[in-house]
């Protein structure tokens, strides 16, 4: 069997708000959530599940990418800025308000609800 991902578990504020973000985000339906975790089910099976971790009181940001088509990149664009979402073109935070045009395709930084760091790139780095 190849190796694949299936699943991570990514620390919330309040699991149902993330699990919610992603869904509107990326125009997935709701995915069956079950014990503390809200879920998300991505193409190929794979689930994120969030959940306000016990004992955790600073949740320490994250970084994760997400590759998408060109399409759902400007509809996700549109939303973010629509929605005020505060976004840059680069991880160090400098370029504000602005999309990246790196490794052939284009991408954005931002933060979700829990404050990890999320990139959207329309094209893979490899």
């Amino acid at each position: 069997m190849p190796v694949t991902f299936n699943h991570t578990i990514i620390a919330a504020k309040d699991a149902g708000e993330s699990a919610r973000f992603f869904r509107e985000l990326f125009e997935l339906p709701e995915a069956p959530s079950w014990g503390p975790f809200a879920n998300v089910l991505l193409d190929e099976g794979v689930l994120l599940q969030f959940a306000v971790l016990p004992g955790v009181e600073e949740i320490l940001m994250q970084h994760y990418a997400f590759l998408v088509d060109d399409d759902l990149f400007d509809r996700t664009y549109a939303r973010l800025v629509d929605q005020g979402v505060e976004h840059w073109a680069d991880p160090q935070m400098t370029r504000p308000g602005e999309t990246n045009t790196e490794h052939g395709g284009r991408g954005v930084y931002f933060k979700d609800p829990a404050g990890h760091a999320i990139e959207l790139i329309t094209r893979p780095y490899l």
